[in-house]
């Protein structure tokens, strides 16, 4: 599978082909073409570039699909005992994105032996969790406790 993980206002957005992505408010036209060179991670397969910051000669081309707002935020600012209410809404403008390509080309030397590297790394046993506690006790059980005893009822005071 063949993705990218993009930057674009800030923010990293992963690009798969054929999917679209919605990022913040860009000033292009709709239908015209954009170009992302801001890749910091390319996967073809099995080979993966990791940038530092940017996958050298990268890109992601996408068409703008059109120009979107996001849902609507209400802030609403209260000070008691002051009569102080102010109501204010907010809806963030975004750019729809559709993927069409996601190229680079090939891996660099020094980006290959890193890919193999991160590809040879054999992964780690889990450890903790569930598979650490015995099977069919309580973790008070397991420490040798007991339950702690019900709390006693208190006492009214005579007058």
């Amino acid at each position: 599978m063949k993705y990218a993980v993009v930057e674009s206002g800030g923010k990293q957005y992963v690009a798969r082909e054929g999917q679209s992505i919605e990022v913040d408010l860009l000033p292009v036209a709709v239908g015209s073409t954009v170009t992302l060179d801001s890749v910091l991670l390319a996967v073809d397969g099995p080979a993966v570039a990791v940038g530092k910051p940017a996958v050298e000669g990268a890109t992601v081309t996408t068409r703008v699909e059109g120009h979107i707002q996001g849902p609507k935020i209400v802030v609403y600012r209260y000070i008691p005992k002051e009569r102080f209410r102010r109501k204010k809404g907010h809806r963030q403008q975004y750019t729809r994105l559709a993927i069409e390509q996601v190229s680079f080309p090939g891996l660099a030397s020094g980006q290959a032996d890193e890919a193999q590297a991160v590809a040879a790394k054999p992964a780690r046993p889990k450890t903790g969790g569930a598979a650490a506690k015995p099977a069919g006790r309580k973790s008070g059980e397991a420490a040798g406790k007991t339950a702690k005893p019900a709390a006693k009822g208190r006492k009214k005071a005579s007058a």
